[in-house]
């Protein structure tokens, strides 16, 4: 069985583990926006144990093997069949999730705001993101996207330096709501409630948590995958 060692990136290791992007999370490996540098320097640079993590990884893997998974082979699949993936999967789960959650992120800060100052903060990070969310998936859908399907039937070196181009500017966008993620879950000790938080508390912190896991997801496969395998 395949074992992953510290030259492996955490964007490869995702492709083949999909569940590995748990354990990213909780030790705050970038397997998305930054998932092309290998482990060894991104255990240096956090100061991670690579011993306990890889044994931690490698077992996980073992384990979810054993049990007959097999990971969905996205580099095999087309272009224009990963766009449709991510446009009526991600981008149609981020349409339907971001106004709901945007009312119980007001709640909490219109109701516990002034005894818990960083619930401004969240406030504020949220309605950014879902700004910059929803501008981007609307620049993929209408001009991005259309030049990779394109590209796919008819390429050609200069369509080709034109999704470059535009790529580019996606995966700038794409860091910076990776950041405000990262920052989100800081502020929030891991979208962790406080012991007596109340039920509208508890279920913002929920499907902030669902939305980030689902966001590095989407990322994951357009940096990782989709832009990555344009030639």
């Amino acid at each position: 069985m395949r074992q992953f060692t510290t030259s492996d990136t955490p964007g490869e290791i995702v492709k083949i583990f999909p569940k590995a992007s748990d354990l990213f999370k909780e030790n705050q490996i970038d397997f998305c926006c930054g998932g092309d540098r290998p482990l060894g320097e991104v255990f240096e640079e956090k100061q991670l144990s690579k011993d306990i993590i890889l044994e931690q990884l490698n077992s996980e893997y073992e384990t979810w093997k054993d049990a007959g998974n097999q990971p969905k082979d996205w580099d095999a699949v087309p272009a224009s069949e990963l766009i449709d993936h991510i446009v009526h999967t991600h981008h149609a789960h981020l349409m339907e999730e971001l106004p709901a959650l945007g009312q119980f992120v007001t709640k909490i800060y219109r109701v516990h705001g002034a005894d818990q100052p960083h619930l401004k903060e969240l406030y504020h990070l949220y309605n950014e993101f879902r700004v910059e969310m929803e501008e981007h998936s609307i620049k993929e859908e209408t001009e991005v996207f259309p030049l990779i399907k394109k590209y796919e039937t008819d390429p050609s070196p200069e369509l080709l330096a034109n999704i470059h181009e535009a790529n580019g500017g996606l995966e700038d966008e794409h860091d910076a709501v990776g950041d405000i993620l990262k920052r989100m879950r800081e502020i929030t000790n891991g979208f962790t409630p406080p012991v007596h938080a109340c039920n509208s508390y508890r279920i913002t912190y929920a499907r902030l948590l669902e939305l980030e896991s689902e966001t590095f997801q989407h990322i994951h496969l357009e940096n990782n995958v989709l832009f990555k395998n344009l030639a």
